[in-house]
């Protein structure tokens, strides 16, 4: 989607601190992180929400909560603990409408959002 700044971030058309990337996903720091590891994985197929995964996604997503893990290893955050978040809509908190995983961890996290 040529409008997405996550397709924009994932073809490497705007920089980004990269963590991880591979032919499915793509991880990233957050440019407004809310806890001292904040990264975004994204499928690199532009998907909008939640509501747009159809079965076919369904591999892609599993790719991504293990992406999501591997990267709380390396990070140091597994053992203590973190979180995943999917955001979906605008009363969900989604901001970007390329769907996304939030990874949060470094700190005691508090409420729902960290």
């Amino acid at each position: 989607m040529s409008d997405c700044i996550f397709c924009k971030i994932a073809e490497k058309k705007i920089p980004a601190k990269i963590v991880y990337e591979d032919e499915l996903v793509f991880a990233f720091e957050d440019m407004n992180p809310q806890a001292p590891v904040h990264i975004l994985v994204i499928p690199k197929k532009h998907i909008a929400t939640l509501l747009e995964v159809s079965e076919e996604d369904f591999q892609i997503f599993g790719h991504m909560m293990k992406t999501s893990t591997r990267i709380a290893r390396e990070k140091g955050i597994a053992g203590k603990g973190f979180r995943v978040i999917t955001n979906c809509n605008p009363e969900g908190g989604q901001v970007v409408y390329h769907v996304h995983q939030h990874i949060l961890g470094g700190r005691q996290l508090r409420g729902t959002l960290g």
